[in-house]
């Protein structure tokens, strides 16, 4: 009888102590998402660059992923915070938790991934040249570009600096901080061309036809774009992966990066010098 007392004492002892297990499991599943459903509002580390992030007339942000974000803040009941970062630190700032997550063009790289950790990609862009009319005429193959006497005008950190070195190892790769610069030395005569992601070097050879040409018919590469945590922030990651199928399968995202990658509709909108 005492043994089975005992037994009966352990087992009720187990069972009150079960729920407590059980919520102690449960609030420490999502430990990342948690901080940021506690703060009601999300923090999101970008760059400034057309058609991704810019600011309108009136100084407020949009493009791409303005619109990503904060379609992202508001089904998720959040608030979001843009925190505008130098491209070339944004993954540093990211490290040292200036923000939550970095929804910024930020394309998947192998050595990137050694550093934050990718969600599945929620666009897919490619890199393109557009090239001078004066100082390039007549170019359009890849080895026209290929050579010492060439200058390239580039994003600093950005990876088109990476796809400009490895498709013209012998040019020389001018990096600027803002993308704006890099095409301005283009039209300036100091380079015979840039490269960037598109559609940016489409568009700028529409608004710029009497200087820029495509001599490409050919993107130099195809990008998958996603949001980028800290290693180890699963929880996060695998939120935001529900929502980036949901919004690819309800044909949301489709539908954002259509107009503004592929139409300029939203152009008056920009403050001039972006």
């Amino acid at each position: 009888m005492k043994l089975f007392k005992t037994a009966i004492t352990a087992l009720l002892t187990l069972t009150v102590s079960l729920p407590a297990f059980a919520t102690n499991t449960q609030n420490t599943a999502t430990p990342n998402l948690d901080k940021i459903n506690d703060r009601g509002t999300l923090r999101v580390g970008m760059s400034t660059f057309v058609p991704w992030a810019m600011r309108n007339k009136q100084g407020d942000l949009i493009g791409f992923e303005i619109d990503v974000a904060k379609r992202l803040a508001a089904d998720s009941g959040w608030k979001v915070e843009f925190v505008p970062t130098a491209w070339d630190g944004i993954i540093p700032s990211l490290l040292s938790q200036k923000f939550d997550v970095i929804i910024g063009g930020l394309s998947i790289t192998e050595a990137r991934s050694k550093s934050v950790l990718f969600t599945d990609p929620y666009s897919h862009s490619g890199v393109q040249l557009a090239a001078s009319k004066e100082l390039a005429k007549g170019f359009n193959k890849v080895s026209d570009f290929n050579s010492r006497r060439i200058k390239i005008a580039a994003r600093r950190g950005a990876v088109t600096v990476q796809v400009a070195r490895e498709t013209f190892p012998k040019a020389k790769i001018l990096q600027f901080d803002d993308e704006a610069q890099a095409f301005q030395e283009v039209l300036n005569g100091n380079a015979q061309a840039v490269i960037a992601s598109s559609p940016k070097p489409e568009q700028e050879a529409i608004r710029h036809s009497d200087s820029l040409f495509i001599p490409f018919t050919e993107r130099l590469s195809q990008g998958n774009e996603a949001f980028a945590v800290r290693l180890g922030e699963t929880d996060k990651a695998e939120f935001f992966n529900q929502w980036i199928k949901d919004r690819t399968a309800d044909g949301w995202l489709k539908e954002r990066y259509e107009y503004w990658f592929s139409t300029l509709d939203w152009q008056d909108q920009v403050a001039q010098g972006q």
